[in-house]
């Protein structure tokens, strides 16, 4: 007897099928099949530094590997490496009273995202409401679908370029209701490349802080500080958990894969102090031990080799990305029709090209989004950028491009930008 094979009608969950997948990630894969035809693709759409990480990262993995380290660890990282984490963030950013026991080291700042929106947020229930998300937009394309992935109802807060996409005190008061949970603060920004400074912070904390006293009593901020050492517009980092009125309400993100070149190595970490950060740590603790476990172990000494060792190196990077900011800030400046604020922390810049739309490229594409933009950008001049769409409203004015990249490829890569716009019409 034969048997007659159906085709499947099995069905994904609703809310995978609803996940948008990361338009970074998405560029950079088609720059690369591109350039594996041959096409000299200029790509400046990831956000990853050029430089290999420091050589003391690279010999601490190295030694761990010879000497056997190669068996699990502790979910939340080791003691050492935890402590070593909370001094630099009481030495550095003035976040008081953390012990390692409140924080806790993720496969990378998405997967601390993950943890902290999954530890908080509940999903709407017998016809109520969920918990409120507050994002200021343009931001980073993960937290809205993270957020809306752990069932949580994203808030988007536009920001404008002229106000070089920052959150006003006005603006996240009005959005804040009885349902808001959470709060997403990024300070230096990707995708803007611009940053608060420590006043307009804690004119931020002041809303925060009287917010939770009345209507969200439940009010936390993720404070996501991933690129805090790659500034150079004069503004100093600020923490938000530095300001003690809200600073149990503070969680702060970092990670390693910035300012030391080390993304590979998949670092990042979250931080909480008092009585409320040791529960949610320990909730995260709890995420971790049923999906990655823990950072492989050999890892863990590169970690503190590059909080001790390796000051010099990350500077000589700071310094290279301040010199490529002010080159490319004043390469686009150059270009008819493209505004954006000038870059003062991580490694973008994000022009505003609506004043292209409605235009036809020589190649007969139509300006219609900075989605088509950018498309016929990559197909016609080979310059890879991200659109702006998935930064949230606002964004989709604009393409974030990266200049993690040598100062040749940003002048090329500006040079076929300025021709590709000298060619719409």
């Amino acid at each position: 007897m034969t048997m007659r094979t159906q085709p499947a009608q099995i069905q994904l969950s609703r809310r995978v099928s609803a996940l948008k997948p990361s338009s970074t990630l998405a560029i950079s894969a088609k720059a690369r099949a591109m350039k594996d035809q041959g096409i000299d693709v200029l790509s400046f759409a990831t956000g990853e530094p050029d430089f290999t990480a420091p050589q003391p990262v690279i010999e601490a993995a190295i030694k761990a590997l010879e000497a056997g380290d190669t068996h699990y660890g502790p979910v939340p990282g080791d003691p050492e490496t935890r402590s070593m984490i909370a001094e630099k963030l009481e030495r550095e950013n003035g976040i008081r009273g953390l012990s390692p026991d409140q924080v806790i080291l993720t496969v990378g700042g998405k997967h601390g995202v993950h943890h902290v929106t999954h530890a908080l947020l509940d999903p709407a229930t017998d016809g109520g409401t969920p918990d409120e998300v507050v994002i200021p937009t343009p931001a980073w394309v993960s937290y809205a679908p993270v957020s809306q992935l752990a069932g949580g109802k994203v808030v988007e807060v536009q920001t404008r370029a002229e106000d070089d996409f920052l959150l006003t005190p006005e603006q996240l008061d009005r959005s804040i209701t009885e349902r808001t949970k959470l709060v997403f603060l990024n300070s230096p920004s990707n995708p803007c490349g611009t940053m608060y400074t420590e006043a307009q912070i804690r004119d931020l904390a002041k809303v925060i802080a009287d917010a939770a006293d009345s209507r969200a009593p439940d009010l936390v901020v993720l404070s996501d500080e991933l690129y805090e050492k790659i500034i150079y517009g004069g503004i100093p980092h600020f923490s938000i958990g530095a300001v003690p009125e809200i600073a149990e309400r503070v969680v702060t993100l970092g990670g390693m894969s910035k300012a030391w070149a080390m993304t590979g190595f998949r670092v990042g970490y979250l931080a909480c102090p008092g009585e409320f950060g040791a529960k949610l740590i320990g909730a995260c603790r709890k995420l971790q031990s049923q999906s990655t476990t823990c950072l492989p172990t050999f890892i863990l000494p590169s970690i503190r080799a590059a909080l001790t060792e390796c000051d010099a190196q990350v500077e000589e990077m700071r310094g290279a990305f301040e010199r490529r900011a002010g080159l490319i800030y004043g390469l686009v400046s150059e270009i008819p029709g493209l505004v954006c604020p000038k870059p003062t922390g991580a490694f973008y810049v994000f022009p505003d090209v609506s004043a292209h739309f409605g235009k036809r490229s020589k190649g007969g594409a139509e300006m219609s989004s900075a989605d088509s933009f950018a498309a016929a950008l990559l197909e016609e001049h080979h310059v890879a950028c991200v659109p702006g769409e998935d930064f949230g409203a606002g964004g989709e004015r604009c393409c974030r491009i990266s200049f993690a990249c040598s100062d040749e490829q940003i002048r090329e890569g500006m040079r076929r930008l300025g021709e590709f716009v000298a060619g719409l019409s």
